[in-house]
């Protein structure tokens, strides 16, 4: 069809009702108004109300027509009269090329009544419906103010232009910013630093070292750190630049094209960011919708909406004013009763115009980019390292504020009588300050933030191997503890390719669907059939079809998802050729189109013998009425009733699946038109196919449905077992939804609603049915949105996959979104945080053992890190007090060796072990659980204490039985600790309790690798580093004294293996109460402390006033648009670590 002929006005279009029409209005049409149509959803009012509206309407009230399609909120809005009238346009002519500021307004209420007038409901009409445009004022619809030069001044200030406000773009300075300053332990570690470096310089430059002493180096440590948090500020911001550089030309996208619009009566070309509420633009095949609106006339027009709604079936529009005349009759079939055009979809088949109702912000596509368009949330992990970081500090200060005073009552007994002068007192001092300040530096774990972030780069390389490209770094760890999976289903679960999923043909069948006929595959039928069998089906698909070979098409065809289905078929199970090499080689004398009444479409083909055969195609149950014998290999037989009974049975199974039932029939001609069905326009053919319905030979009955993607139903029992609740969240229908839910494996006795009865729940309704919820359908986006932040305000952590513009709001607002790759529309992309590259929801479980493996690589890395710090602190404040110069055992460079370069090495060696399927044997860690566990405790305090004996035996009762110099003992010891740390890698490789710590170590070449570097540079340092580490070389006997007493780590870690977790939380509450009782009400006090001194922006203060006052009276939480809750923790998080 030409574009010229798109777009010209279809004539004589009676727009006045029929007198039965209008006398049955009054009882028929009044039965679809509710009173709450036009009722604001909690947390849109602001859309409701609008400053000196020049309309009838406000943005709020249009919206409700989409969200999601509701005829009550059209009926409410008047109708195609009521909104012509309320928006002052007109559904011929178009808005008035003259429009600048309007002038007077128009009442609800009068646009409103317009078809109840019509219907003679509230008095006679003012004047003939036929004349439509709105005269508020005797001057016309454009005023004289000070916008009366403004083009569209007053329709663009209420309803908005048809543009999104621009998204800034993030500098890389920003990204660093955001990298540093939300992670508290880069704070607490900058704090450190600062002291650290501050101090070594004074004691570098401040301090007299004598003429032959060795160069300070003490600023070093401090230095280290510096470089420490540079490195993992610049890893973090420099993946997220990527992120953004990769997205930025899809966020930049401007979607620049031109669409026909109807103004002043004249069409039009403008681009799509001029289009206004009220404009009337021409739909043609392959268009995408760029605005919300009602159709108002035109000629079959189907849509794709999938990737906005969900719904995987195209959608027959039907013109405003005969969805009226519809109701008036008492016509209640939903799909015939669809004006609705969505924004985001995609015009199938047809031409034809429709008013644009909802642009910009406002449209359905708008206020989905602009719901993605939301700061991510902190991750659990970020949340408990947080925690531990505040814990951390305050314990480190504490200890250091302990030392320092018995450090100085012990300094200032000896002043009575001291020969020191002031200023030798004075670096006495600076002495005991450094000592004390050395304990915060030990006590925090510098490796932490690079281990976190070499363990998470190392996962998200490995998954990019796997289909798993990860967009944010941090969403990696976040899909490890996910409780809960909200699928979108077509495009996700399904393949969003409508297919011949069973069928039965001459009483041979196939079902490619269900799991357990995998002997009677489609394969397998297709090798029983004959070659006349064959030839016949392939005649009856090819000839009798609209679409076309294509690019871009399902199986490489065009046209109606049901034909290309059918197409496919032939294509790929019957082993059919060239579609046109196919009708050209056969003689096709007529084409009979799709009659809805019978629900049938057909085609004569003339036969080599000189006969003529009638192929049609259509719905089942009917074309089995019309069969009297049946097709078989042997020839035609009497279709009986025992026969017929099975068949219809089988229809009837097929329906129950929520399959798409077509019935292949024919029937032979002597001659064509058969005698008595000729056309009298044209006798060389026949009429229309009511009057040869009759006598037909039933070929078959094929199955038809989107079929579920291979691996899915697998991996949600994977899920379930892993403790991963799946649930399906989709805009279908509720039957459709149910279906494919069961197939999947994911619906069995659980709970199934629909959208609009969702979002009608009260909080405390929803929580009590979100436990039980399997599958919402009929959905919108923002029902999903809402599903998705109920479900995290219970504590769980939610995943979301989609793979559509409708799925954006939902995928943003989740701890976790996944897109699909292939066939996902950029907005899903750019919502989600990983991209799953092959559309396979099975790769979410690559996600789930990789994130999981993730979450073990920090506890393992945690538990390693924590017992270096324990033991290195006590050392160090024991050492100190003992030693009459106040020296730890350990020097400040060497405790920075084993800190940052070997426990950055252990840390990328505990985070290389590959997930195995026993990493879903476990349920997923609550986001209320401490990040270190009783068993990881036990492992953390019984290697301490080993630790500890080993060190202050050595050092203390060395003398005694070694009879080494102290500098060789203080080497040994030094070289005892790093080989502690070596071997209690190996410790740290499992978090259970089981004894096999060596397992897969084999295969894990980094860990080996790694192991052989730490190994190499302890023995470099021992051997050439006796400046910089306070040192001396040692020798045989003396290296095995270091390992031999190192590795006995491994047989007492077997040793507290055995010891019962019970029995350890039991002695640890008994012997750490008092201390908790002491740290908690000090952690709660120091919070408040630092809260209200911290400063607040006015917004985020009034926000938390706010939140306060809600959360001491109110229950209620609002939906609709408010923002994602963002969790808040301050000294639980320090609970969940201390408990």
């Amino acid at each position: 069809m030409s574009s010229s002929s798109a777009i010209k006005p279809i004539s004589g279009r009676s727009r006045a009702p029929s007198e039965a029409t209008l006398a049955a209005s009054s009882y028929t049409i009044e039965s679809f108004r509710h009173d709450d149509a036009l009722r604001a959803d909690p947390g849109s009012e602001k859309d409701f109300a609008v400053l000196n509206n020049k309309f009838a309407f406000s943005p709020g009230q249009l919206n409700k027509m989409l969200n999601p399609k509701s005829v009550p909120a059209f009926l409410a809005l008047g109708g195609l009269p009521g909104l012509e009238t309320g928006l002052r346009t007109d559904v011929d002519a178009g808005l008035s090329l003259e429009e600048t500021e309007l002038n007077g307004s128009i009442s609800f209420e009068d646009a409103t009544n317009r078809y109840r007038k019509l219907c003679g409901a509230n008095g006679g009409l003012s004047r003939p419906v036929e004349v439509r445009q709105v005269d508020v004022s005797s001057s016309g619809p454009s005023g004289s103010g000070s916008h009366s030069r403004e083009a569209f001044y007053d329709r663009k200030r209420i309803f908005s232009p048809n543009t999104l406000p621009a998204k800034k773009p993030i500098s890389f300075l920003s990204l660093m910013w955001q990298a540093y300053y939300k992670e508290n332990v880069l704070i607490l570690l900058t704090v450190a630093a600062v002291i650290s470096l501050a101090l070594g310089l004074y004691e570098t430059f401040g301090v007299d070292h004598g003429p032959n002493a060795p160069p300070s180096v003490d600023w070093i440590e401090g230095c280290a750190i510096c470089v420490s948090i540079v490195v993992v500020v610049m890893v973090g911001a420099v993946n997220d630049y990527q992120k953004e550089r990769a997205f930025v030309k899809l966020n930049a996208k401007k979607e620049a094209r031109d669409v026909k619009v109807i103004r002043s009566g004249k069409s039009f070309t403008i681009s799509v960011y001029d289009i206004l509420v009220g404009d009337i633009l021409h739909m043609e095949p392959g268009d995408l919708i760029p605005a919300d609106g009602v159709f108002i006339q035109g000629h079959n027009v189907k849509c794709d909406e999938s990737s906005a709604t969900g719904e995987s079936d195209q959608m027959k529009k039907t013109g405003a004013e005969q969805v009226m005349r519809l109701l008036d009759r008492g016509h209640e079939e939903a799909k015939d009763l669809d004006p609705f055009i969505i924004s985001g979809s995609k015009v199938l088949e047809g031409v034809g115009t429709y008013v644009v109702t909802s642009v910009g912000v406002n449209s359905s596509y708008g206020k989905i980019l602009m719901a993605i368009r939301q700061e991510m949330e902190p991750t659990p992990l970020q949340v408990k390292l947080d925690g531990l970081a505040k814990a951390i500090a305050k314990l480190a200060t504490a200890a250091s504020f302990l030392l320092l005073l018995i450090l100085l009552f012990r300094l200032v007994a000896t002043f009575p009588g001291s020969p020191l002068s002031a200023t030798e007192k004075a670096s006495k001092f600076m002495d005991i300050l450094i000592v004390s300040v050395t304990i915060i530096v030990v006590a925090v774990p510098e490796g932490l933030p690079l281990a976190i972030t070499l363990s998470l780069a190392f996962a998200t390389t490995q998954m990019v191997k796997m289909n798993n490209l990860v967009r944010i770094l941090k969403s990696c760890e976040t899909m490890g503890n996910a409780t809960t999976v909200c699928s979108d289903k077509t495009g996700t679960l399904t393949q969003n390719k409508m297919t011949v999923v069973t069928g039965t043909i001459c009483e041979d069948t196939f079902d490619d669907k269900n799991p357990g006929a995998s002997e009677n595959r489609s394969s397998q039928f297709t090798q029983r059939l004959t070659s006349d069998q064959k030839r016949l089906l392939i005649e009856s698909v090819a000839l009798n079809s609209t679409a076309f070979e294509g690019d871009g098409g399902e199986f490489g065809f065009v046209g109606s998802k049901t034909e290309t289905a059918l197409l496919g078929f032939a294509k790929n199970i019957l082993g059919m050729g060239s579609l046109s090499q196919e009708r050209t080689s056969a003689q096709v004398v007529q084409l009979l189109p799709f009659d809805s009444g019978r629900k049938c479409m057909g085609a004569v083909q003339k036969l080599s013998d000189g006969k003529y055969r009638l192929l049609v195609k259509g719905a089942s149950e009917i074309f089995l009425g019309y069969s009297s014998f049946l097709a078989l290999p042997t020839g035609q037989v009497a279709l009986d009733a025992p026969r017929s009974t099975r068949i219809a049975s089988t229809i009837d199974s097929y329906a129950k699946q929520s399959l798409r039932t077509i019935a292949l029939v024919y029937k032979d001609f002597p001659q064509w038109p058969p005698a008595g069905a000729e056309n009298p326009d044209d006798l060389s053919v026949a009429k229309d196919l009511g009057a040869l319905l009759f006598d037909m030979t039933f070929l078959g009955v094929v199955g038809i449905q989107d079929p579920i993607r291979p691996g899915v139903p697998e991996a949600v029992e994977k899920c379930k077992h892993a403790g991963v609740v799946v649930r399906m969240v989709t805009g279908d229908n509720i039957i459709t939804a149910k279906a494919i839910a069961a197939d999947c494996g994911i619906y069995d006795t659980g709970v199934v609603m629909e959208g609009p009865e969702f979002r009608k729940l009260s909080d405390a309704d929803m929580d009590a049915v979100l436990p039980r919820l399997q599958v919402l359908a009929r959905s919108s986006p923002e029902d999903k949105r809402v599903l998705v932040t109920r479900l995290k305000r219970l504590g769980g952590i939610v995943a979301v996959t989609g793979d559509g513009t409708n799925d954006g709001p939902a995928l943003k607002a989740a701890d976790i979104g996944f897109s699909m790759g292939i066939a996902g529309t950029e907005v899903a992309k750019e919502a989600s945080a990983i991209i799953l590259m092959d559309d396979n929801f099975a790769s979410i479980l690559t996600a789930l053992m990789w994130g999981r493996a993730v979450n073990d690589a920090v506890q393992k890395f945690l538990q390693f890190q924590i017992t270096v710090n324990i033991t290195a602190m006590i050392v160090a404040f024991v050492t100190a007090i003992e030693d009459p110069d106040m020296r730890s055992v350990l020097t400040a460079v060497q405790l920075l060796w084993i800190n940052l370069f070997m426990d950055s090495l252990a840390a990328l060696s505990l985070s290389t072990d590959a997930p195995t399927e026993e990493i879903l044997d476990r349920p997923p860690t609550p986001r209320s659980a401490s990040i270190i566990s009783i068993t990881m405790w036990k492992m953390i305090i019984g290697q301490a204490i080993f630790q500890v004996a080993a060190t202050f035996i050595l050092h203390f009762a060395g003398p005694e039985f070694l009879g080494y110099p102290e500098d060789e003992r203080r080497s040994i010891i030094f070289n005892m600790f790093v080989w502690l740390q070596i071997f209690n890698q190996y410790n740290n490789r499992r978090l259970d309790n089981k004894f096999n710590i060596f397992i897969n170590i084999h295969k894990n070449y980094y860990f080996i690798g790694l192991n052989v570097v730490m190994v190499g540079c302890q023995i470099v340092i021992v051997f050439v580093g006796s400046t910089a580490f306070s040192i001396v070389a040692l020798n045989g006997p003396q290296w095995a004294i270091s390992i031999v007493v190192a590795i006995m780590c491994i047989p007492w870690g077997v040793c507290v293996r055995l010891f019962p977790d019970r029995w350890f939380e039991v002695g640890a509450k008994f012997l750490g109460r008092p201390f908790v009782v002491v740290y908690r009400p000090l952690a709660r006090w120091t919070d408040r402390v630092m809260w209200k001194l911290k400063p607040k922006p006015k917004k985020k203060a009034k926000e938390e006033a706010d939140a306060a006052s809600s959360d001491s009276g109110s229950t209620y939480v609002g939906r609709g648009k408010s923002p994602v809750e963002t969790v808040k923790v301050r000294a639980d998080a320090e609970k969940s670590v201390m408990d």
